[in-house]
């Protein structure tokens, strides 16, 4: 965002920080884990009360009443309150109270419980550090109805971040981010290693899209002719687009739904 002497103070400047990696995690009891943490790509996807289920039973007693504590706070006093509100602290908080690997399942349910709009969204966004850039991204197609929030998926599809690439491509971006960009984020996911699994949605939107099928033929003759292997995810994709298979039936999707369209 642009220079704006009227701007809120950034949170960066009034946050607790410190990296989610950093060492100081005596608020943390040992996990009580016995399957595989929530995927980057199931936050998205997972309705927020079994979001905030699983999380639950995996938290140890001082991190699940701070993240429990957090949740309160943040439905006590919704959307954006001043230069900073109390649950934007929570959301730098996350990491070193709840750990990293249950940080951005915190962060999204956080949002969840502060009914954040794209302003709010856009904030903490604009001015929070790539996890928490992460965590308005996964929690996008639980809290925005229609497109308002483009704006921060195509800014994270201009990183070259692959988790938060990973992030960009989820449910929001397959029900509204409008087909010529879409393309362009496969082809992203692919130079940069992004596995096609993570692009929600991918065949029904991939079916049938003839200028898709080019533009990965086209890659793939450019990376032929260098000498350089073509990734396995593009012969993958391409199969997508055959017209003549049957098109995969519409994802199931929990949240605020919206419309694509596909164009030639």
């Amino acid at each position: 965002m642009g220079d704006n002497s009227s701007a809120p103070t950034p949170v960066a400047a009034t946050r607790d920080t410190g990296s989610d990696l950093a060492a100081g995690t005596r608020d943390i009891d040992p996990a009580p884990t016995s399957a595989a943490d929530i995927r980057d790509t199931g936050l998205a996807l997972t309705p927020p009360e079994d979001l905030h289920r699983q999380l639950s039973a995996r938290l140890g007693g001082p991190a699940r009443a701070w993240f429990d504590q957090a949740l309160d706070e943040a439905a006590a006093q919704p959307g954006i309150h001043g230069p900073i509100s109390v649950w934007e602290l929570r959301l730098a908080e996350a990491g070193r109270r709840c750990g990293p690997e249950h940080a951005d399942t915190a962060r999204v349910l956080i949002l969840h419980a502060a009914h954040a709009g794209p302003d709010a969204l856009t904030r903490v966004y604009s001015q929070g550090t790539a996890a928490e850039r992460r965590a308005v991204l996964h929690a996008l197609p639980h809290l925005v109805d229609g497109p308002d929030a483009l704006p921060l998926v195509e800014d994270a599809l201009r990183t070259n971040d692959t988790r938060l690439l990973a992030a960009a491509v989820g449910p929001y971006a397959a029900r509204h981010l409008p087909a010529h960009p879409w393309r362009h984020a496969v082809l992203k996911c692919l130079f940069t290693g992004v596995p096609v699994d993570d692009v929600a949605d991918l065949g029904r939107r991939a079916h049938a899209d003839a200028e898709l099928a080019r533009m990965l033929g086209d890659y793939a003759a450019e990376r032929t002719a260098a000498g350089r292997p073509v990734p396995e995810d593009l012969h993958r994709v391409l199969t997508l687009t055959d017209p003549t298979a049957t098109p995969p039936a519409p994802a199931a999707a929990h949240g605020p739904r919206g419309t694509d369209g596909k164009e030639s």
